[in-house]
């Protein structure tokens, strides 16, 4: 009966070890749990083709029950669907949701050109390869359509005479749309006989550090962090 006993016993420990052994392999905290791509779901109000670049596996984040608190007026909210290319932005992982990490990246002068030596320390440094001070997406709609969509712009300071600043939008058709400012202060775009934007009516209302314009059917949604800088 003793020899039964022990056999019975060492079978029920190493049951009990695969067994957990099992459990370990299954958890979702396993070494490869960072490089896991989860889809990144409505509830965050992902827009777009991919941040920075169409094709790219982060989306820039629009505002919701979910992301509200981690929006941010001098930043661009993007989700990730891993660490691997949350890290790859450069900017900082504020949360994660349903897997997906929350990266908040600076505009304005965060996004200054590269030197030989190093970034660029001047505020009036420019984008490597533009002719801007600093570039990012921002929010845009067209036909009458609220601004869910994302353009990337660029603004060159002090491009006018009397230091008015010129922001550059392209639209999804390659076409570009120009934004003036004296200061923050909006105060034309440009129009044209060709698209019938000549006519076009320009308003806008400001929250905060945030204007929406609405020039026509189309409409521009920009911080005054890209306009300015900081």
């Amino acid at each position: 009966m003793i020899p039964i006993l022990i056999v019975a016993g060492v079978s029920a420990l190493a049951l009990s070890a695969c067994s957990e052994t099992a459990d370990a392999d299954a958890s979702p905290e396993g070494p490869d749990a960072a490089d896991t791509m989860v889809a990144i779901p409505e509830s965050l109000a992902p827009f777009g083709e991919g941040y920075p670049n169409a094709g790219d596996p982060c989306r820039n984040l629009g505002e919701s029950a979910a992301t509200s608190n981690s929006l941010n007026d001098s930043a661009v909210l993007v989700g990730c669907p891993n660490e691997a290319s949350a890290e790859a932005l450069g900017g900082t992982i504020v949360d994660t949701i349903d897997g997906v990490r929350l990266v908040s990246v600076p505009m304005g002068d965060a996004n200054v050109g590269m030197s030989e030596n190093g970034p660029m320390s001047s505020s009036d440094a420019m984008v490597a390869g533009t002719d801007y001070n600093a570039t990012a997406p921002i929010n845009c709609g067209f036909g009458g359509s609220p601004p869910n969509q994302s353009c990337n712009a660029g603004v060159k300071r002090n491009w006018g005479e009397d230091g008015t600043n010129l922001v550059e939008v392209t639209k999804p058709d390659g076409r570009k749309r120009a934004i003036f400012f004296n200061g923050t202060t909006l105060y034309g775009a440009d129009g044209a006989q060709a698209d019938g934007s000549a006519g076009w009516d320009l308003k806008h209302t400001r929250d905060g550090d945030r204007v929406t314009i609405t020039f026509g059917p189309e409409t521009y949604v920009i911080v005054d962090a890209l306009i300015e800088g900081g």
